[in-house]
């Protein structure tokens, strides 16, 4: 079993604390994907796992045995490294097998584990070569190499798909995904891209100054997330935020007053704040409506994606709302549009962040 778990653990660097009591219990098997902006303590806490940061406070378990006072060799864990971490003279072969070497595994041993690895990432004929010969894509896929080679009980990885270019880092998470899917290995993945871990991740951490906001499935995190800062940081564009004049009781359920217009929301009554709330709602439950029909505002830009078309939108009170429109739009800036926002997707949030949502 390949289990972690972290119990309160803290991190201070002299005076200044980084991570504040964080607690969370990781399965064998999971894909585990840390998300937060930077400076929120993601790759701290990873690095604390791996052995590579001192813990301040708190334990640290891993498969049922405490590993927080144990050197990084001796925790069972493999680290894959942002910038890769290759030994430049070594060949791809050399680099893979470099840390096994030093353990003393055999020979036999050591061929067999880096030509399986290497067939798995498909990186065989590439193990002549050496780095400065790959590109960053290859050089990735052979520090994974590295890492899947020692059996770890869990790999780490630190933003690993950063230095690729776009269409490379698709390859790669597409590659990773799979990798996981056929080792079914414990992975921790550290990323402030919401894409990689909507697409990756069995559960998402999202973090934000120094601790955990919510812990869930990425559609959890998106459908419901547990704050204002989850549902504007998670979701492209963001969601849509407006003030609240006005709440009222509509069959035990919240009518909130917006600039324009009152909305019929699913959101219970029962423990709702009635002043200082937010309306929130996703870009893609407010679609462009017929003229007259809906909250009316002025489209200030008009972003067009292909397949559908972002229309910010200014409302009378200088507010902006982003709507969704047909990939093939008539809109143009400056229009006047109506939006249709529908009720039963939104949520509402109190003054300290909290979000309240339709009953599940």
């Amino acid at each position: 079993m390949s289990d972690i778990v972290l119990k309160e653990v803290s991190k201070s660097f002299g005076a200044v604390s980084v991570l504040d009591k964080v607690s969370m219990h990781i399965s064998s098997g999971e894909f585990i994907v840390f998300l937060g902006p930077s400076g929120c303590g993601k790759s701290t806490l990873l690095r604390m796992i791996a052995g590579l940061e001192q813990v301040s406070g708190g334990e640290i378990h891993l498969g049922g045995q405490r590993v927080d006072q144990l050197p990084p060799n001796e925790r069972g864990v493999a680290m894959v490294f942002q910038n890769y971490a290759l030994y430049p003279h070594m060949t791809v072969r050399d680099n893979m097998s470099f840390g096994l070497q030093n353990v003393g595994t055999p020979k036999e041993e050591i061929k067999r584990r880096v030509e399986d690895a290497a067939r798995m990432l498909e990186i065989s004929q590439l193990l002549d070569r050496k780095p400065a010969q790959l590109s960053g894509g290859q050089r990735q896929r052979v520090a994974i190499g590295r890492a899947i080679v020692r059996d770890p009980k869990a790999f780490l990885l630190d933003e690993p798909l950063s230095n690729l270019d776009a269409g490379l880092r698709v390859r790669t998470r597409l590659e990773l995904a799979q990798l996981h899917h056929r080792i079914k290995a414990t992975m921790i993945f550290v990323t402030h891209d919401q894409t990689e871990a909507m697409t990756l991740a069995t559960r998402i951490v999202v973090m934000n100054n120094k601790r955990v906001e919510q812990i869930g499935t990425p559609m959890e995190v998106y459908t419901r997330p547990a704050t204002r800062f989850v549902a504007g940081f998670v979701g492209s564009p963001a969601m849509n935020f407006l003030p609240i004049a006005s709440v009222s009781d509509s069959n035990g359920k919240a009518s909130v007053g917006l600039p324009g217009q009152t909305i019929e929301t699913a959101v219970p009554m029962a423990g709702l704040p009635k002043d200082k709330l937010t309306f929130g709602i996703r870009p893609e439950a407010v679609r462009i409506a017929a003229e007259g029909q809906g909250l009316k505002g002025e489209a200030d830009v008009v972003e067009r994606l292909g397949e559908r078309t972002l229309v910010y939108t200014r409302l009378a009170d200088g507010s902006t709302i982003i709507a969704e429109d047909k990939g093939i739009s008539a809109v143009q800036p400056g229009d006047t549009v109506y939006l249709a926002i529908d009720g039963n997707a939104a949520m509402v949030f109190d003054e300290a962040g909290k979000a309240y949502h339709a009953a599940a």
